[in-house]
């Protein structure tokens, strides 16, 4: 029965992961063809640079869709635990591609806005369709935005939340480069192109709060207090665990491995230890589902 429930709640959550991968791989598709559209025909840079910030979203979408389906290759002899550290991976390449578009429209982006705030080049006069564009952007970003941060905290999936965050930064992005262009539409042209770079500046520190999340990860930072004081409570109910001295846990995918050194009565028999640590077993696992191992170690309490 306890592995019928697991299994539903795998293929639901892979359901739910893949949904969010798709729903944001197609929007990318779209947007990043109609902003590079209007930007070059429209004559706006900023515009033009959340553009190829969709196009590289694109790209790392597909590679994500690649890591995710790696993530749920079963365990074997190498793997024990499976693979679900490629979740994580995917979300350093996303973090990855991130940075480095980030980079590359910054530096497009204030060359172009020098070069006319100098009167080194020529303004063109942008489109208002540019600007009905950034707006359309904003506000469908905010609906990928809230689907993707919701599966992404339902299902625990450091990728999805990651993808999440990519939707704010658009949001922001977007926003940005509606503010150049409606300057830039009031005769301040050369606010365009350093909207466009205020736009790479939201796209790089994005990337780097994702790198950092997933690194600490990949580097088995443990989990903070709030599960550490959960599993404490869960204990305190199991009767024979006298004191827990010590949980470390951490995270594997969207599971955790757990180990637990706990006090039981010195007097009691070792199978009745044996028993205590089955007890307290059962219950993390019928508590808390997204602990997939747990290692007891139980010894007589100190008098």
């Amino acid at each position: 029965m306890n592995e019928e429930r697991a299994r539903d709640m795998t293929e639901g959550r892979n359901d739910a992961c893949d949904f969010a991968v798709d729903i944001g791989l197609y929007s990318n598709i779209f947007l990043a063809l109609l902003k590079t559209t209007v930007g070059i025909v429209g004559h706006s840079a900023a515009l033009l640079a959340d553009g190829i910030n969709s196009t590289s979203d694109f790209i790392y979408y597909i590679a994500v869709k690649i890591f995710v389906k790696l993530s749920r290759q079963p365990a074997d002899d190498e793997h024990p635990y499976g693979h679900a550290q490629f979740e994580t991976i995917a979300a350093l390449v996303v973090g990855a591609f991130i940075i480095t578009t980030g980079v590359a429209i910054f530096w497009d982006s204030a060359d172009r806005g020098w070069h006319l705030y100098k009167g080194l080049a020529e303004a063109n006069r942008i489109s208002i369709y540019a600007l009905w564009t950034a707006l359309f952007t904003i506000a469908l970003k905010i609906g990928l935005a809230i689907k993707t941060r919701s599966i992404g905290r339902s299902t625990g999936n450091p990728v999805i939340a990651a993808l999440a965050k990519d939707h704010v930064n658009d949001i922001m992005a977007s926003a940005s480069a509606a503010v150049g262009i409606i300057l830039a539409l009031a005769g301040y042209a050369w606010v365009d192109p350093l909207a466009g770079a205020v736009v790479a500046l939201f796209i790089l520190k994005t990337g780097v709060g994702i790198l950092k999340e997933a690194a600490m990860e990949l580097m088995d930072t443990v989990p903070g207090k709030e599960l550490d004081a959960q599993i404490r409570e869960a204990l305190a109910g199991v009767e024979g665990v006298l004191k827990v001295e010590e949980v470390h846990a951490h995270r594997f995918g969207p599971h955790f491995m757990v180990n637990i050194k706990f006090c039981v009565d010195g007097d009691l028999a070792v199978s009745m230890g044996d028993r205590i640590a089955t007890r307290a077993e059962k219950t993390l696992y019928d508590k808390f589902h997204h602990i997939r191992k747990i290692y007891t170690h139980y010894h007589p309490e100190n008098r």
